[in-house]
């Protein structure tokens, strides 16, 4: 028999001390994990500049960052002197904190980058995303490809986005990779060329994108859980510069949530029962690429 991992449970940090007959001791089959990682980006590069992120384990008192506030859950103490007492906290299709995670909000020493359109950005998660294990045994685990979808989006912030309520924003897409090749349970995915690059993803800005005050989120969508769709989303603040005009037009701009859907084909899905399918549609908007 085997059991497949909520992405909640998978990405606990080890200690030195651990094994997974301890672990098995402390959890209930079978929520038991191999992966030794957990968070979402902790920095952006814009061309040669870098930025640091929200440190989630972290107080936000005197954090500075472009990125907006991202929070984890603590779990139990009886299993904190083995595992990290903090972890990130899957979100469903019609959450109210889907914009820009839990609980999104502007730091006090809130940063934004000024970036001209046209310009590259990357970036990094830590070991995180990751191929998904699956429990055969207390004592021996396989890895499975790590489906998931990556998408970036922007939003314009009329009114600044340091004062920016983000469920109330209308965003567009400017990035996506879902299933690139193979199949849906061993192709290649877009969080599999995510971990090839150093667990980093790279979009451009539009070129023609009109300058002013953008967020911009990154998201992933683990739907390696039958029918479970797991989103995680982060988001930073941007200052756009540049000669461009151009803006998406109504059809390109979403809302979180109201974006996606638990119908949507791309959203509640059981790969393992459609395991030979090539085929899979990203959900949200398409791409607005100026």
């Amino acid at each position: 028999m085997t059991f497949e991992l909520p992405e909640l449970l998978v990405g606990w940090q080890l200690s030195s001390d651990f094994t997974l007959s301890m672990l098995h001791n402390v959890l209930p089959i079978p929520y038991l994990l191999f992966v030794s990682a957990h968070g979402g980006v902790l920095s952006y590069k814009f061309g040669d500049t870098t930025y640091q992120g929200f440190v989630p384990y972290n107080t936000p008192v005197g954090q500075s960052s472009i990125q907006r506030e991202w929070d984890t859950v603590r779990i139990s103490d009886n299993l904190s002197n083995i595992l990290s007492p903090h972890l990130p906290l899957p979100l469903h299709p019609t959450d109210a904190s889907l914009s820009c995670n839990i609980d999104g909000a502007t730091l006090a020493e809130q940063l934004s980058a000024t970036v001209a359109a046209g310009t590259q950005v990357t970036a990094y998660w830590n070991a995180w995303p990751h191929t998904i294990g699956v429990i055969t045994s207390p004592y021996m685990v396989s890895n499975r490809v790590p489906s998931q979808p990556v998408m970036v989006y922007m939003a314009a912030c009329p009114s600044g986005c340091s004062n920016a309520d983000t469920s109330t924003l209308e965003f567009f897409k400017i990035d996506q990779a879902g299933l690139i090749s193979g199949t849906l349970v061993t192709g290649l995915w877009g969080m599999g060329e995510l971990v090839q690059n150093n667990n980093s993803w790279t979009s451009t800005i539009p070129a023609s994108l009109a300058p002013g005050e953008y967020m911009i989120r990154h998201e992933l969508l683990a739907i390696h859980t039958s029918d479970q769709p797991q989103f995680y989303p982060e988001c930073a603040q941007l200052i756009i510069t540049g000669s461009g005009t151009s803006t998406p037009a109504s059809s390109y701009l979403v809302t979180f949530p109201g974006a996606y859907s638990a119908s949507d084909p791309g959203v509640t899905i059981d790969i393992y029962a459609n395991e030979n399918e090539t085929n899979y549609t990203i959900p949200g908007p398409a791409v607005w690429s100026g």
